[in-house]
């Protein structure tokens, strides 16, 4: 948005303010978009309003709109919506709360993470951890990916399917272990790349954060996927093993 005068910047948020009245639901939305827009702590402050308003939508483009207060501010108002009705809501929360990079939110996603029904909630909190980098997330990724040893028959088309369904949560918690870069996280990280059974998405991710990690004893396993079919991952683990060793 252009640079606005104080006269001018007042008289904008005001107007947004008077369209987050309206009935209509996407004026309200819009206005609470244009407030985002405006990226200043009195524009967020105006907007915070709409995260409690009754519609799903204008609370979820809210949490993204007060993201230009103070983080531990913009945290304290997100953290209530990780609870909210929507799914959608409960998302865009975690998500905003990524950026904040507030650790005031890691104990509220690590619930997330672990309790909400939404794959997509479990999958934002686990990406907003890694944009926090805290390592008290640790542990709870590694449980957010940890994949059970194959069983047979009934049992093992049941966990099937919930491995498929919850592929991005377990990819976000991988990737999201990179980022912390905790060393109590290589020996699951090991594990999970070496298992042929795990899905390639999750196996590259498995050697990215290996990579960023930088811990020596990942170097066997990582040496190990070199020749592995899928081009993709033998590439992420050259890459990883470039940060350690000559290859």
């Amino acid at each position: 948005m252009t640079q606005l005068t104080p006269a001018q910047l007042e008289n904008e948020i005001k107007q947004q303010q008077t369209r987050m009245g309206s009935r209509d639901e996407e004026d309200r939305r819009d206005a609470v978009l244009l407030l985002g827009l405006i990226a200043r702590p009195e524009s967020s402050r105006a907007a915070a309003v709409a995260l409690s308003d009754r519609s799903a939508i204008v609370r979820a483009t809210a949490t993204r709109a007060v993201l230009s207060l103070p983080p531990e501010k913009a945290a304290a108002l997100l953290i209530p919506l990780l609870r909210d009705r929507s799914e959608f809501v409960r998302q865009e929360a975690a998500y905003a709360l990524g950026n904040t990079k507030s650790r005031t939110s890691v104990q509220a996603l690590i619930t997330v993470l672990e309790k909400d029904r939404s794959a997509g909630a479990r999958g934002a909190a686990a990406v907003a951890l890694g944009e926090i980098a805290d390592e008290s997330a640790t542990l709870p990724l590694i449980e957010a990916f940890v994949q059970p040893r194959q069983a047979s028959g009934l049992v093992n088309r049941i966990r099937r399917r919930k491995v498929e369904e919850n592929e991005f949560v377990r990819r976000s918690a991988v990737r999201s272990l990179g980022q912390i870069s905790s060393r109590a996280a290589v020996p699951a990280l090991i594990d999970i790349l070496s298992r042929q059974d795990a899905s390639d998405d999750v196996r590259r991710e498995a050697a990215r954060a290996l990579g960023m990690i930088g811990d020596p004893a990942a170097i066997p396993a990582l040496r190990g996927v070199l020749t592995a079919r899928d081009p993709y991952l033998a590439r992420a683990a050259y890459e990883a093993l470039r940060r350690l060793v000559t290859v």
